[in-house]
């Protein structure tokens, strides 16, 4: 075990843009008389760090924490349990809001954070595969419990489907050129390591390409992810479900870290937030009028000093809005779940 692996989560974790989201979400999570004890949930819990600040700014707001890794939410149940019966911990997606919500009897939730990508616990544990600078096996699944690994899609893909997978989710301009390595390679030994497929990246990217776009790895690491994980198909439903889980004056923060994860955030906000009024129309009727409204402009990114501080926030984006009304359509956006959440780590 690595001194990183015997760290505790607050030594290892430094939260995102901590203070502007607290600031955003407070509105929402600040007790009234009407809402005595307001719900927050992180839908990407992680090792904890946005929730522990939550919790602590807070006092009187119940904390519904969700993640897909076991070992986050071992590492973050031991961060928070200082809080007690104020913290609800639940294996599960962030697709699930709704149906983790209502297994806890909950009609809704007053503030919703969604932080995705990969976190700092995945990157740091060198036997889970995410990190391209060190050899490690190609496994990359968030949920070591279930689902398919790096490696099967490398040593499994038809070339077609590994290029669409690099082009698509890394944005990778080689992506024929590497899925054509990929498959002459693995016919003669398969990929079991990320140390061999970085050398693979090596040779096949032209040199000018890598001495301006960063390490060769970065972009074909980036988009395995996202296939091993399934992460934009999650995304595509946790984002509306998570609008539909908001109480009325509830508040939704979201930070992204590639372009095509801040696009879909930046289209389901901006739909919600526009009037769906025909033209011409001479008066909004109320089924028409948004039903969110913006809370930053555009995207907002950390600032030089934090980035400085913390260089894994550089590409953060973030985006957050207030629901102003309950939207036209609610349980169409909610998904079956292919697995029951649990809460603990225990069937709920």
């Amino acid at each position: 075990m690595t001194e990183q692996q015997r760290t505790g989560a607050e030594g290892r974790h430094v939260p995102v843009l901590r203070d502007r989201i607290l600031d955003l979400l407070e509105p929402a999570l600040t007790a009234t008389a009407a809402v005595p004890t307001p719900v927050h949930v992180d839908g990407t819990l992680g090792m904890g760090g946005h929730a522990e600040a939550v919790l602590e700014r807070f006092p009187d707001v119940v904390l519904v924490g969700i993640d897909r890794d076991t070992e986050a939410l071992r590492l973050a149940g031991e961060r928070l349990a200082r809080f007690g019966e104020r913290v609800h911990l639940v294996h599960a997606t962030y697709d699930q809001v709704g149906v983790v919500l209502a297994d806890l009897g909950l009609p809704g939730a007053q503030g919703i954070l969604l932080d995705l990508g990969v976190s700092s616990l995945q990157l740091d544990e060198e036997d889970r595969g995410f990190a391209y600078r060190v050899d490690a096996p190609l496994d990359m699944r968030m949920d070591q419990t279930e689902g398919i690994t790096a490696a099967e899609v490398l040593n499994t893909y038809a070339h077609g489907d590994l290029a669409r997978v690099l082009r698509v989710y890394g944005e990778e301009r080689f992506a024929k050129q590497i899925a054509s390595a990929v498959v002459r390679e693995r016919e003669k030994q398969a990929f079991t390591t990320s140390g061999r497929l970085v050398e693979l990246l090596r040779r096949v990217i032209p040199m000018a390409s890598q001495r301006q776009g960063g390490h060769p790895g970065k972009r074909t690491f980036q988009a395995l992810r996202i296939e091993v994980n399934g992460e934009l198909e999650s995304l595509e439903a946790a984002l509306p479900a998570a609008v539909d889980a908001l109480a009325v004056g509830g508040r939704l923060a979201v930070l992204s870290y590639h372009s095509l994860e801040d696009r879909l955030t930046k289209q389901v906000l901006a739909a919600g937030a526009r009037s769906t009024a025909p033209p011409g129309l001479p008066v909004e009727l109320p089924e028409h009028a948004p039903y969110l409204r913006l809370l930053t402009r555009g995207a907002e990114e950390p600032s030089e000093q934090e980035t400085a501080a913390n260089p894994r926030a550089a590409s953060a984006k973030l985006r957050a809005a207030e629901r102003l009304r309950p939207s036209p359509a609610t349980s169409p956006h909610q998904p079956s779940p292919t697995r029951k959440p649990r809460r603990n780590g225990v069937p709920s």
